[in-house]
């Protein structure tokens, strides 16, 4: 990576610092040869130049040097050249262009050294992560974990060696110092090097404010070259200057500027100066821009807005709009009536503009007693009646009062009219309950209920007085005949008080000569309980899950009551067909359940809730509530059987119906919905999930396996799911589908030696057969259909056990081959099966010539057939046994297989026939058993006749 950016220029210097000066450490002895040459008249000038040289270019001189700096700039990437080691140590001449000037010795290169040079660090910490070191060539490089001199030296603590960070009092007094210990070896190379890295600074972050609304507040009478410091300064991590250098407006309002001022530490405050007159009357805030620069190259920027406030000082006072008003007001007005009205206003704000407004000392007490001032409004009103000796003009002048201000004055002039005539006037007496001018009404008050009466009268005599109903509602003024001048108020329509409460009514007397009287008639209605609570809803229509836990919140009901007070106070109880487990607050009308419920028990619960109000006689409403039980899977499929048995005849078709499996899961929905699966052999089994229904994939052999244990599992369809499983037996009932198989003799062509002197009733051979399938289909029975020899007839079989004996005694014209076929029968359902064998006997003294018997034995024989079944009786008196054994198999298949009971119980009689004839043959021993080993060696009866004899 040497070529890779201005890798060199990262490293400012490679120098061995002395222990307590700036100079570096020099040997006297390398710099120049022969020392006598060097006299003490020339080593000031060398000193100059070393001191004016040393800190500009103060390389690693000293061969022996233990301690190297460099520099580097933050944010380079991985693979720049920081600095050769081995270069700047001396133990390798430098590159071209880096020849040290003080140096006059050339090193060896490191190839030319043996054993060769190795670095390494003596500890990796946390500077080793951010350089790379060659071992071999010294090479220190960056690496790929970039340097950010702001996340390393942001506090400036100091550290070790060996691999840690500090900010150091060097020349690179504001530089972070990566910090390293690096080993030379071999032995005879030996150096303990410390190296510094510098981590200079570079314009990488924009400065910031710590919030992006900064207020300062100014108060409006601020002397120009006020300065006021702005709090939350903006923050550069940079340092330098590419740290914050200076502040700028936008928008300056030719009224501020701004100005920087530096503390020891090197933070800069921006600091708000005011250039203009200020007037908050004239503008409260102004706002702006405030922006942050760095000295970077090119600069960064910052900015935040900047809201400038003016804050009031009591800088005005009030003023009246009028110096003087003018108004009359006539003799006859009433008391309370408005006369006039002052107003001032102050343009600062809050306490600096309240006003409050008096009589000058100057205004008669008279006057005082006869208007009243309202000190905070200006209102002026007629206080007392106008009597006819007071005077006709008044000059009232007022004063509006601010804080810290000369009041401001104001003048009403108020000129009387008096009146010459007496106005008409207005008697009322009351028929309904009045106090204080109020009247009472009940809401529930008939049509044409009656008020008052009012008498119309002119005082003088002289004039018409007529009068009418002035104002809204459900009333009228009518002439109470036959009297004159007498006026009846009464009710047109009934009131109702939910819909208004209050009504205010004047009765209006005028005569002739335009004067005018007002009686004003406020009425209030007292409420009455004419309104029932209504239920926001009717019908409530509520869900909850089941397995709701105790107490559970179900709703909240809510009614309301039109009338007013206890009348309008609504209570909720439960209705008679609520069961108890229901609870209702009677107070707040939050219903809840006491108890869990179960969907599977009862999925709807439907009953009422009343609210009740407080009035008298109480009025209540109905809701009916309707609460759905919402299905939880909480129940496990399960099967009508914990075990089920099925009875299958062998050779059953593939896929053919065998069973239904039935299952039921309480649940609904997607958590009721079942779906069976074979769990063990599979791969023979399987199941229809819709309908249950068992089935075979391949068609079952029962001599190869008479019965099936299966697993079946049920998994419902819930989240999670639940399952269940059930054992499944499959009996294989046997079929009548195997022939006899004759073990013994074991071919046609094997023949037996009899001898001559045999004695009748000897047996002589036997034939041996067994049957793969069970039952009746397995009982064997032996007969001889065909005969050829000189006197076959002679040999008889035994039909239960196949033995064949010497019927006869044997003559002359006896000797030679018998062949005799023997037919070895099933007593198999619906068709018995049968095998055949010939068996063959010579009859001789010996065999003398076995070839020629051989001949006699490959020439087909000519016999005839006979149809004669065999005959197997099974005697009576094992009956009671056979009774006796199935009984309890007739009981148990009657239980498992109700559904079938017929087809059962025949399958189940047939199993106890054979049962009973498996018991005859063992208690008789009809059935011969022969083994297939150490009983008959069956090579040597084919192979060599055997001689049967009773001598």
């Amino acid at each position: 990576m040497r070529g890779r950016g201005n890798a060199r220029s990262s490293r400012a210097l490679a120098v061995s610092w002395c222990p307590a000066t700036w100079l570096p450490r020099l040997d006297m002895g390398r710099l120049s040869r022969p020392r006598s040459s060097i006299s003490h008249r020339n080593l000031p000038p060398l000193f100059l130049f070393v001191l004016f040289v040393g800190p500009f270019n103060c390389l690693a001189s000293y061969s022996r040097a233990t301690e190297l700096l460099y520099s580097l700039n933050e944010g380079l990437p991985a693979g720049v050249l920081i600095g050769s080691l081995a270069e700047d140590l001396r133990l390798v001449p430098r590159a071209a262009g880096r020849q040290d000037q003080l140096s006059q010795v050339p090193e060896r290169p490191v190839a030319e050294r043996n054993p060769p040079l190795s670095f390494s660090l003596a500890s990796r910490g946390l500077s080793g992560q951010y350089v790379t070191l060659d071992n071999r060539s010294g090479e220190l490089h960056t690496s790929a974990q970039e340097i950010d001199r702001e996340a390393l030296c942001l506090e400036g603590g100091g550290g070790a060696w060996g691999g840690s960070i500090s900010i150091s009092s060097s020349p690179f007094s504001d530089s972070c110092l990566l910090l390293l210990d690096v080993l030379v070896l071999p032995q005879e190379y030996f150096r303990f090097v410390k190296v510094k890295i510098a981590i200079r600074d570079i314009n990488d972050n924009a400065p910031q404010f710590p919030v992006s609304q900064i207020s300062v507040w100014v108060p409006e009478n601020a002397p120009i070259n006020t300065r006021l410091a702005i709090e939350h300064p903006a923050m550069d991590p940079d340092i330098g200057t590419n740290g914050v250098q200076t502040y700028r407006l936008l928008d300056y309002h030719r009224m501020f500027t701004l100005d920087v001022e530096e503390n020891e530490n090197g933070e800069r405050t921006p600091y708000l100066i005011v250039m203009g007159l200020l007037d908050r009357e004239t503008q409260d805030q102004y706002v702006s821009i405030i922006i942050a620069e760095d000295g970077g190259s090119p600069p960064l920027l910052g900015s935040a807005t900047l809201t400038i406030g003016i804050t009031d000082i009591n800088d005005n006072c009030p003023l009246f709009t009028d110096s003087q008003i003018n108004v009359t007001v006539f003799g006859n007005a009433t008391v309370g009536t408005p006369v006039a009205a002052v107003q001032a206003v102050d343009r600062d704000l809050g306490t600096n503009a309240q006003i409050t407004y008096a009589y000058s000392q100057k205004v008669p007490q008279a006057s005082k007693d006869l208007f009243h001032l309202d000190e905070t409004t200006g209102v002026i009103q007629l206080f007392s009646k106008i009597g006819g000796s007071v005077l006709q003009t008044h000059k009232l002048t007022i004063l509006a009062n601010g804080p810290g201000c000369i009041p401001a004055v104001t003048t009403a002039l108020v000129t009387i009219i008096k009146v010459i005539f007496r106005p008409p006037e207005i008697v009322p007496r009351y028929i309904a309950n009045e106090v204080d001018g109020v009247v009472y009404l009940k809401e529930l008050e008939p049509i044409n209920t009656p008020i008052a009466f009012f008498t119309i009268r002119d005082p003088e005599g002289k004039y018409k007085v007529n009068c009418y109903l002035d104002g809204e509602g459900p009333f009228r003024l009518s002439p109470y005949k036959p009297y004159n001048n007498e006026y009846l108020l009464e009710t047109t329509k009934p009131m109702d008080y939910e819909l208004q409460q209050f009504y205010e009514i004047a009765v209006v007397a005028w005569n002739s000569e335009g004067f005018h009287v007002k009686k004003i008639i406020k009425v209030q209605l007292l409420d009455d309980n004419d309104n029932a609570p209504i239920f926001l809803q009717p019908l409530l229509e509520l869900t909850i899950e089941e397995n709701n836990a105790p107490h559970a919140f179900l709703t909240k009901l809510y009614a309301t009551d039109a009338d007013s007070e206890e009348r309008g106070q609504v209570s909720y109880f439960l209705g008679p067909d609520a069961p108890s487990y229901f609870s209702l607050d009677s107070v707040t009308g939050i219903l809840t359940v006491s108890t869990q419920l179960d969907r599977e028990e009862k999925e709807k619960y439907r009953y009422t809730v009343r609210a009740v109000d407080s009035g008298k006689p109480p009025r209540e409403s109905v809701a009916t509530v309707v609460l759905t039980v919402l299905d939880k899977n909480d129940n496990s499929p399960r099967f009508i059987n914990k075990d089920f048995s099925f009875f299958v005849p062998e050779n059953f078709p593939g896929y053919g119906e065998i069973g239904v499996i039935s299952v039921t899961d309480a649940d609904a929905g997607r958590n009721g919905w079942v779906a069976l699966s074979v769990v063990n052999q599979s791969d023979i089994f399987v199941i229809d999930t819709g309908k249950g229904m068992l089935r075979a994939k391949v068609s079952l052999d029962r001599e190869q396996q008479s019965s099936y244990t299966l697993w079946v599992e049920a998994v419902d369809g819930g989240e999670p799911a639940l399952s269940s499983t059930a054992k499944i037996t499959i009996l294989l009932l046997d079929i009548n589908d195997n022939p006899p198989l004759v073990l013994f003799p074991q071919s046609n062509m094997s023949y037996l030696l009899v001898l001559p002197s045999t004695l009748p009733g000897s047996p002589v051979t036997e034939v041996y057969a067994v049957d793969k399938d069970t039952g009746m289909n397995a009982v064997i029975a032996y007969s001889i259909i065909g005969r050829r020899g000189p006197r076959p007839e002679s040999f008889r079989i035994d039909p239960k056990t196949g033995n064949i004996t010497l019927e006869e005694a044997l003559l002359q014209t006896d000797y030679g081959l018998h062949r005799l076929l023997v037919k070895v029968s099933d007593h198999g359902y619906p068709e018995p099966l049968h095998s055949t064998v010939m068996v063959n006997l010579f009859v001789n003294d010996t065999v003398s010539n076995e070839s020629y018997i051989e001949s006699l034995l490959r020439k087909e024989p000519e016999i005839n057939i006979e149809e004669k079944e065999p005959q197997i009786s099974i005697e009576p008196t094992h009956r009671k046994v056979e009774a006796v054994s199935c009984v309890p198999t007739l009981v148990a298949l009657s239980v498992i297989s109700l559904g079938s009971i017929t087809l059962v119980t025949g399958m189940g009689i047939y199993i106890c026939l054979r049962r009973g004839k498996n018991h005859h043959r063992e208690d008789e021993n009809l059935e011969v058993q022969i083994p297939l080993k150490g009983k008959i060696d069956l090579h040597m009866r084919e192979r060599k006749p055997m001689a049967i004899s009773n001598i």
